[in-house]
């Protein structure tokens, strides 16, 4: 009897079992860390001969995203993510008329917590040494604003109660995955957050633009 197709069956299976086997590593997991910045609100009210102004200015803060995913095709993935940030907030208020007037400026520092779910879509396999991506997925998050290091003000009461929401949001993002190493990428990521602003109620008058989160983040992925 011929062993010799049998023998090529043999490693034939074998070659093709490993090469399964290096293409299921398809879960990965990494951190990334960088640069938040919010947007801004402002509001103003004139009825003669009265005018009211308000806005708040956030600062740059530090941000954090750990996450873990799953490649389901050469080309998607799902993603879990637990994000969150930090900024300092100034608030400011005043109102003018004929014969009185007052103003408020507030300092707070804020948090925001969100876990996050999102797909991504690759624009090369996942054999690429470079992957670009686009991502886009909802969010949980919780923002809170409870430690004032500094209030000014005259004639106007600053807020004096904390500041806190729990809000869905939707988050979208483009990023970049780059191969250093078999089982290692550097990942660049820009993304954006939009949700209800839990801010702009505590002004006078209240703002009405909705929160949005500005993400940079610079991090490693490894999969497994």
């Amino acid at each position: 009897m011929n062993r010799l197709p049998l023998i090529a069956v043999i490693l034939w299976l074998g070659s093709a079992t490993n090469a399964l086997a290096q293409n299921d590593r398809r879960a990965y997991a990494g951190v990334l860390v960088g640069v938040s910045t919010l947007s801004a609100d402002a509001a103003s009210v004139t009825s003669s001969p009265a005018v009211s102004l308000s806005l708040y200015a956030p600062e740059n803060g530090l941000a954090l995203d750990a996450f873990a995913g799953l490649h389901l095709a050469p080309y998607f993935s799902i993603q879990a993510n637990y994000m969150w940030n930090r900024n300092d907030l100034t608030l400011f208020s005043s109102f003018g008329a004929e014969t009185t007037g007052g103003f408020y400026e507030q300092q707070r520092r804020s948090a925001q917590h969100a876990i996050v779910l999102d797909g991504l879509i690759y624009f090369r396999d996942l054999d690429s040494v470079i992957r670009p991506y686009l991502g886009t997925g909802l969010a949980v998050f919780h923002f809170a604003s409870r430690a004032v290091t500094r209030t000014v003000s005259g004639g106007l009461g600053a807020p004096t109660r904390d500041i806190a929401s729990t809000r869905l949001a939707l988050r979208s993002a483009v990023g970049i995955d780059i191969l250093v190493a078999r089982h290692l990428r550097l990942r660049y990521s820009f993304s954006e957050t939009i949700s209800g602003n839990p801010i702009s109620p505590h002004l006078m008058p209240p703002g009405e633009r909705r929160l949005a989160n500005f993400q940079n983040l610079l991090g490693v992925v490894g999969t497994f």
